[in-house]
């Protein structure tokens, strides 16, 4: 499996009265195609700026000051920069290749739409052109010689309407005696296709789901339709951002088990922002450790846990409660830096309890410690 995402020195900022939060410090991560990568850490650490950051979701004062975020487009020879796309190129991309789950339903959710409305928005904005196409056919037969000497301009005109549904090019399509009420069936076709999608996610009556709204849903019920909604394309990349955190232990089991089995047979990979251990033990393939916006360490999952490098990533595995837990619980001492003055050196340094004279005068880089284990640490040993 080749790469999908590829992070490279990525920095973003934001212009506060207090002055600028540097909260992603030169984060470089890459994804590869087929895999569940877990990025892990504290609140406020960077997580959810840096998958902002990847569809470029970042509003003022917020700003992308610098970096690449390649996407490794199948459509392409050559890996694409999202941060040099044009917006139109990001709105076909977002939502349809690439897709977030945002971390609270409720305000992903707009209470004054049907599930249907919100579900079909999806399809309406990416596939008009495919779903056209299908009601053309549908409309017409394959000895119509009128509708087939329309068919290739009525194709170029819905793929003007796939990248700009404002365009007044539909208007003058709607006026075709063949596709009057046009409009109404590609409707009729996108409630259809949230129907399917909804009922592929196990959400039972999907005929009656689509009528409700919102609010006659339960919280793991509305994080299902959320789910449908940055599934309905089916993207090569889905961001998960904190999808669980507000659900309870047994919804939380069923969303993770959703994941993991829709990653099989819809997604191709799936970046798992959480601060929950338990959650990348069970669901992850690769794992990213981010402390004030660095990113600390990154490996596949078993090594995390079974051998881990860096100081805060060890920090990290001793404050989660054991089974056997006899003793006080350990936490880690001091508190997360004020990202508008970090501190000089490795951001993680007045913490550690391993730091030597070099980490608080220079930053270190992340490198490959050992196979596929890479660590931005002065203090590890070679010979460890």
């Amino acid at each position: 499996m080749g790469k999908l995402i590829e992070i490279k020195e990525l920095v973003t900022n934001f212009n506060t009265y207090e002055g600028v939060v540097k909260a992603l410090n030169g984060v470089s991560l890459s994804i590869d195609q087929g895999i569940t990568f877990g990025l892990v850490g504290e609140s406020g650490c960077g997580k959810s700026v840096t998958a902002r950051s990847i569809m470029r979701l970042i509003q003022p004062p917020g700003v992308i000051v610098s970096g690449e975020v390649l996407f490794f487009d199948d459509e392409s020879q050559t890996p694409v920069d999202l941060l040099q796309q044009s917006e139109a190129y990001m709105r076909d991309c977002c939502g349809n290749k690439i897709s977030m789950i945002f971390q609270e339903p409720n305000a992903a959710l707009n209470p004054t739409f049907t599930i249907g409305e919100q579900v079909s928005e999806s399809f309406l904005f990416h596939q008009v052109s495919e779903m056209s196409a299908k009601i053309l056919d549908d409309l017409s037969s394959p000895a119509d010689k009128t509708v087939i000497l329309w068919k290739s301009w009525l194709r170029f005109c819905f793929r003007i309407a796939a990248r700009n549904p404002g365009s007044p090019i539909l208007k003058l399509v709607e006026r075709i005696p063949l596709l009057k009420g046009w409009k109404r069936r590609l409707k009729k076709e996108a409630i259809q296709r949230s129907i399917d999608i909804i009922g592929q996610l196990h959400i039972p009556n999907p005929e009656q789901v689509v009528n409700n709204y919102p609010h006659n849903l339960s919280g793991g019920m509305k994080q299902r339709i959320v789910i449908a909604i940055a599934l309905a394309c089916h993207p090569v990349l889905l961001i998960a951002d904190e999808a669980t955190s507000n659900l309870d232990v047994t919804v939380q089991a069923q969303i993770l088990e959703l994941l993991v089995e829709l990653k099989k047979t819809v997604i191709s990979s799936i970046l798992l922002i959480t601060h929950d251990l338990g959650v990348v033990a069970e669901t992850c393939d690769r794992v990213g450790v981010m402390y004030a916006g660095s990113l600390c360490e990154v490996a596949d999952v078993k090594d995390i846990f079974e051998r881990p490098l860096h100081p805060y990533t060890r920090a990290l595995l001793n404050s989660v409660p054991k089974k056997t837990q006899t003793d006080k619980l350990y936490s880690i001492e001091g508190s997360v830096p004020n990202l508008v003055t970090p501190p000089s050196g490795c951001r993680f340094h007045p913490r550690c309890p391993l730091r030597i004279e070099i980490c608080d005068q220079q930053e270190p880089d992340l490198v490959l410690h050992r196979e596929n284990h890479l660590v931005a640490c002065h203090a590890i040993s070679e010979e460890e």
